[in-house]
């Protein structure tokens, strides 16, 4: 079994795809981008992947890879192509070579013309193929800068993708209006620059025709992506929150460990989110914690100082995730969720307090 994301860049309208075997999950990662590496990363900790390898389609001109981020931070190497010049990959692509990943693998077919050293990635029983921008959707990439060519690129497409199987289905490196997936069958015949009965003629007079500006990030990019993404060849800053050892989640929640909480109580404010009889109830609270329910949030969020890390919990951690998106909403720069909630932090053996003394009255701290 292929376990498969598709996942998307807004800014660029940059598609990234995530493939892995499902029996030993290896995995490869085609086309990430800089910025997103955080969210990458989650899935991937999330999946229990193992990163093989991050594989280009090509050298990309409107965003920064973020291979070099994933492989410092999973291993696994860089794969490129051999015709696309760029330097500290660690596996150079030719035309028909193998990536594999556990039980899978992806051929790399040499589709120039985009630029001089565009590969697709096809996978190995060829009910899918990753295109890049040599061919999008109802539409192909540019051939005005980078080696481009629109003849290549004509014969690219008709000789390496058109000759595909009618149902395999294509995923394209961009898409600017929502559209996600195509096939070989759906392209050959209505693409409208190189499908149906257009010559190479009729193809190379509609590109030199088109008259685009070049991408407003190609002088960052492509030397960036010349050196496979290492950040001091692009100027995008670090902004990982310093304050506490956070993790993003794959649903763009960060969370932090409950044991440094607890060593560091007074260092962070602890919202609890939780109903009164909750906060009063047999789970107990974190000591110091402020109780505002999360229906209540919205209305008392200057109750809270804005200067202060807030970590935010609940009985099991939904409802303080959307409490650090509230509270991120309305401009509070230091969030985290505790994961796992207060049932997490009770079986951790973690300070507790909890309500009434042993006379009965008032509050008395209880380590458990």
């Amino acid at each position: 079994m292929i376990l498969f994301r598709q996942l998307f860049d807004p800014p660029s309208s940059t598609y990234t795809y995530v493939l892995a075997c499902g029996a030993t999950r290896e995995a490869v990662v085609i086309d990430p981008v800089f910025e997103q590496s955080r969210r990458d990363s989650a899935l991937i900790d999330e999946l229990d992947l193992t990163l093989v390898a991050t594989l280009e389609t090509h050298i990309h001109a409107d965003h920064v890879t973020g291979a070099w981020l994933l492989k410092e931070r999973f291993g696994g190497g860089i794969a490129v192509s051999e015709a696309g010049g760029a330097d500290g990959a660690d596996r150079l692509l030719g035309h028909g070579d193998r990536v594999r990943f556990g039980a899978g693998h992806v051929v790399a077919r040499a589709t120039p013309g985009h630029t001089a050293g565009c590969l697709t990635f096809v996978l190995h029983d060829r009910s899918m193929a990753f295109t890049g921008d040599c061919l999008l959707i109802r539409g192909c990439g540019r051939t005005d800068f980078q080696g481009g060519s629109a003849e290549r690129l004509y014969r690219s497409v008709r000789e390496q993708i058109f000759s595909l199987p009618d149902d395999c289905l294509l995923y394209p490196g961009h898409d600017y209006r929502g559209l996600t997936v195509s096939s070989v069958g759906e392209e050959r015949r209505h693409n409208p620059r190189l499908g149906g009965e257009l010559s190479c003629r009729d193809f190379r007079g509609f590109m030199d025709n088109l008259g685009l500006p070049h991408p407003k990030r190609m002088d960052i990019a492509v030397p960036a992506n010349l050196r496979c993404g290492r950040p001091d060849a692009c100027d995008i800053p670090d902004e990982s929150p310093d304050w506490g050892p956070l993790n993003l989640t794959f649903a763009g929640v960060w969370e932090i460990p409950p044991e440094w909480v607890e060593e560091h109580l007074g260092d962070v404010q602890i919202l609890d989110v939780r109903e009164e009889n909750e906060f009063h109830g047999p789970l107990g609270r974190i000591p110091g914690a402020l109780l505002v329910p999360l229906g209540e949030l919205v209305d008392r969020a200057d109750e809270l100082d804005r200067r202060k890390p807030v970590v935010a919990v609940c009985r099991a951690g939904g409802r303080s995730a959307q409490a650090t998106t509230l509270l991120r909403e309305a401009g509070f720069p230091k969030l985290a969720n505790l994961p796992g909630g207060m049932l997490r932090w009770r079986a951790m053996n973690l300070a507790t307090e909890t309500s009434g003394s042993r006379d009965g009255t008032g509050s008395a701290p209880a380590a458990h």
